[in-house]
């Protein structure tokens, strides 16, 4: 049997990694500045996770939803705690685009409705209502495309205001900041006038922070920096630190029911295990101060790099963007200077998502190898 082709590949295979390295099987160092799609939150293989991992595995690694996990509980309040979300409830899952799955059907079983707005360039996920909230027709099937979604650009609130007006929209889903689609985001003003609309009118606001959550943005969340409060919060990638969880995290003003959601392997005793150490190892080591300190750092050394038009995003979720197409640039920088960096739907821009432990020498590595590269 051979894989299913489905994904382009670069020539490298990593064996080990640490920290915002890892190396390949000829023993070759990598400075990851792209953390597998953003899911490295504390640094590889970190001596907390692997200890609280390897501890767990040795007690017990899965059991169903139908048994008392004590885990999930410890999970839940520390997420809570270090989020400042506390007025929430969560519900566990596997995966981002599982996270958004639920939201959307807990969107329209809380309304009665069934249309979702959604903004030009988002990306929330390759499952069924996940995908077909995805502005990508390439990946979206027939089966898809019969959910009802109405796509429309960032920052246009009276367009906003008018769909929802039609009274037939169960949620609006956007992103505290656009990952695949090329770091766009929404103004604080649209964040606020979009959650006004849709608590005047029975409609849930779904933040997607599965790419943006978790400390990356310098903010838990990145809607935190607008100073609003979403109906639901999805999240995933830097929750596990590379383990596979998501999170759905609804607004104590939904009641439960039995039954509505579930899940075979969400919230297991291995990825609560996971998600506990990594919530643990942010707030000892302070990652998030780490994140504002480093952008702030970044922000000016960036400037020295005179062929860069536009930086783009918050934290350690970043964009450089160019005036030509970056693919060459991408591909120089893995097989000439090692460093490892990411693309997006706007070809002109390099994305930059490392681990949120990274300091300002790493930055400086980055940015020289880029000038080299460059010249």
């Amino acid at each position: 049997m051979e894989l299913f082709d489905v994904y382009p590949l670069y020539n490298v295979t990593p064996v080990k990694a640490e920290g915002v390295y890892v190396w390949d099987e000829n023993d070759i160092k990598y400075l990851d500045f792209y953390g597998g799609h953003g899911v490295i939150s504390i640094g590889h293989t970190h001596p907390d996770y692997v200890k609280s991992l390897s501890e767990q595995l040795g007690k017990i690694g899965f059991y169903s939803n139908s048994i008392v996990n004590p885990l999930q509980q410890e999970l839940a309040h520390k997420l809570g705690k270090l989020s400042g979300c506390e007025n929430y409830n969560l519900f566990l899952c596997n995966s981002g685009a599982e996270a958004n799955e639920n939201a959307l059907k807990l969107a329209s079983f809380e309304t009665g409705k069934s249309r979702i707005i959604s903004f030009k360039n988002a990306f929330h996920g390759r499952t069924s209502a996940a995908v077909a909230v995805t502005d990508n027709p390439s990946i979206n099937a027939s089966l898809n495309l019969q959910q009802e979604v109405t796509f429309l650009p960032l920052n246009d609130i009276e367009l906003v205001i008018h769909e929802i007006g039609k009274g037939d929209v169960a949620a609006v889903i956007i992103e505290g900041i656009q990952g695949v689609g090329g770091l766009d985001e929404g103004t604080t003003e649209f964040f606020q006038e979009v959650q006004k609309e849709c608590n005047e009118n029975n409609v849930l606001l779904i933040l997607d922070e599965v790419q943006s959550g978790y400390g990356r943005s310098g903010e838990f969340f990145a809607f935190q920096h607008h100073h609003i409060q979403p109906d639901v919060i999805t999240t995933a990638k830097g929750m596990g630190n590379g383990f596979p969880i998501g999170g759905v995290l609804i607004s104590d003003k939904y009641k439960a029911k039995y039954g509505s959601l579930g899940t075979t392997f969400g919230g297991n005793h291995l990825a609560c295990a996971a998600g506990i150490a990594v919530l643990d190892v942010m707030e000892k080591e302070k990652l998030m101060e780490n994140v504002k300190e480093v952008f702030q750092y970044f922000s000016e050394e960036i400037k020295t790099v005179p062929q860069i038009k536009k930086v783009k995003g918050k934290g350690l979720m970043l964009g450089v963007e160019f005036d030509f197409e970056v693919g060459e640039l991408r591909k120089k920088l893995i097989f000439d200077k090692y460093i490892f960096t990411g693309g997006s739907n706007n070809k002109n821009l390099l994305r930059i998502l490392p681990p949120l432990s990274a300091k300002k020498e790493h930055v400086d590595l980055f940015i020289n190898a880029l000038k080299e590269v460059l010249s």
